[in-house]
């Protein structure tokens, strides 16, 4: 190995960032799993993107750390993961905010 992250690991916490993104839009469920509320506010909403944001991170972080040697998380980093992940979620959104009932 070079130095570089594999593939298969980029690839895999693109597509777990792009279903959790998403998770939020789809379900009534608090975090999936907890109780059903009709109709979830726009703050819950907000929360659980963020705290799928935070778990996809740190997913990357154990991903990365377990390849080899991880870098440096600056403030940069969490500004650019920031909007990717809420690029990720727009489909979700436009699907629950945007489309005609």
């Amino acid at each position: 190995m070079t130095g570089l992250v594999p593939s298969w690991a980029v690839v895999t916490v693109l597509l777990a960032a792009l279903i959790a993104a998403n998770l939020p839009f789809v379900n009534e469920r608090l975090f999936v799993f907890g109780p059903r509320r009709e109709p979830k506010t726009v703050a819950w909403r907000v929360l659980e993107l963020l705290a799928y944001g935070t778990l996809i991170a740190l997913l990357g972080r154990a991903l990365e750390t377990h390849l080899g040697r991880a870098s440096v998380v600056r403030w940069e980093f969490v500004a650019v993961w920031l909007c990717v992940f809420l690029t990720l979620a727009f489909p979700g959104f436009v699907w629950r905010y945007l489309r005609k009932h």
